[in-house]
């Protein structure tokens, strides 16, 4: 009762590279890496640290994301980092806030955040050393393996220090400053 052409008809063979289950998520990253920060918020310094940054982050769905991360700048690209000065500074930065992103062209991915925190100044004698901190940055990814992916990013983070000779009957009145913030890591995924 059936016509021969569609008895002839037949699906291929599955093979095995053949897998139809969507790639596993994974909820949570750990990045480390290099870090470069501009040193724009030590009085008349313009020389940029290096150090490190790790960061925490826990995601929800495909796009949204919480971040924590930290960064340590021990050291200055020339020395002494201030003019005229034997002062080395360090800088430590810990801030939090949501990430977006997103997978842009195969193994390429791209994020943008915001953060929120603090940031500390060492071995200067600015006064106070601790300040309210936070900026908008971003990055790429490039995806080595279902685990790893080496991400280079940057940021702009503003601080606000006081001015060099401030007087305290001003009560240390604030300046605010932006520094820029680059570096490259291995982000990996569990």
């Amino acid at each position: 009762m059936m016509p021969v052409m569609a008895a002839s008809q037949a699906a291929p063979a599955r093979t095995s590279a053949d897998n139809d289950q969507p790639e596993k998520v994974y909820k949570w990253e750990a990045f480390g890496g290099f870090a470069y920060t501009s040193l724009n918020n030590v009085n008349t310094s313009r020389n940029g640290m290096i150090g490190a940054k790790f960061s925490l982050t826990r995601d929800w769905g495909r796009y949204f994301g919480v971040t924590g991360e930290g960064a340590f700048y021990p050291r200055s690209l020339s020395s002494p980092a201030i003019e005229n000065s034997t002062q080395k500074p360090n800088e430590t930065t810990v801030l939090f806030g949501p990430v977006l992103h997103a997978t842009l062209y195969g193994p390429i991915s791209g994020f943008v955040d915001v953060l929120l925190g603090g940031e500390h100044i060492g071995g200067t004698s600015q006064t106070p050393n601790i300040s309210f901190a936070g900026g908008v940055g971003g990055g790429m990814e490039w995806k080595i393996s279902q685990h790893l992916s080496a991400r280079a990013y940057g940021d702009d983070i503003a601080s606000s220090f006081s001015l060099i000779n401030n007087s305290t009957e001003l009560g240390n009145s604030p300046h605010k400053t932006w520094s820029s913030r680059a570096g490259v890591g291995v982000v990996y995924r569990f």
